[in-house]
């Protein structure tokens, strides 16, 4: 067998480690290296597969108008207060609350001759809007038998009831209304101890409803705003 000269010998020993070589290189380095740990993760991501969970949205913050409420002594006008409570004093008596941020009421009454009347205005304030209007709803399921009140803060409900007691009637009007986080309650109530009748459903209705419209004025004029 004819010896190939010594360069040609050693070339053709030597081309298989080479070409091994190059296909080493080319698997460890080269093209077909594999891609780093955060190129391959970039590329999951770029396909839809993402490497940790998506961040929950933060929950919208409560809405609400008022942090506080007015004075109720002051939220009806004097000529109301006489007219609905003859011989009344306007300035009314506030009721103590642990709160008074959170509830606040006011309160007339009189007798004249044998007419007794008597009045409530109550500001009530929630955490939020959607507080407030759980608690209206609450209030006017409770007292079925009335009606709604258009035009009245952002919504309105009026209802008149009769009671007999020892054969002496009483006829009572509670009107509801929301504005925004805040409840303003009016009760309205009046007796003729001579007649023992009560007034009629007409009168005690109107007169709640009118005190009403008016509490619901001074508390977006006065009440404390949570942007204030």
């Amino acid at each position: 067998m004819r010896d190939f000269p010594l360069p040609l010998a050693l070339t053709a020993r030597l081309s298989p480690v080479v070409v091994l070589a190059a296909v080493g290189w080319a698997m460890s380095s080269g093209p077909l290296a594999p891609a780093p740990a955060a190129e391959r993760g970039d590329a999951r991501e770029s396909g839809g597969q993402s490497a940790t969970a998506p961040a929950e949205s933060a929950p919208a913050p409560a809405t609400k108008s008022f942090s506080s409420a007015p004075s109720p002594c002051g939220s009806l006008a004097a000529k109301t207060i006489t007219t609905l409570v003859p011989g009344t004093k306007t300035a009314g008596k506030e009721i103590r609350s642990t709160d008074e941020r959170a509830r606040r009421t006011c309160s007339w009454n009189a007798l004249k001759g044998y007419d007794y009347r008597w009045l409530d205005v109550s500001y009530e304030l929630a955490a939020s809007d959607e507080a407030a209007e759980k608690s209206y709803t609450s209030r006017i399921t409770d007292k079925s038998g009335g009606g709604a009140v258009p035009g009245l803060g952002d919504a309105g409900y009026s209802v008149v009831n009769l009671s007999t007691e020892d054969k002496q009637e009483t006829r009572e009007g509670v009107v509801v209304a929301r504005v925004s986080n805040a409840l303003v309650v009016v009760t309205y109530n009046g007796s003729d101890f001579e007649s023992k009748k009560a007034p009629g459903t007409d009168e005690i209705n109107k007169g709640a409803i009118k005190a009403a419209k008016e509490a619901v004025a001074a508390l977006r004029a006065g009440g404390e705003s949570v942007n204030s």
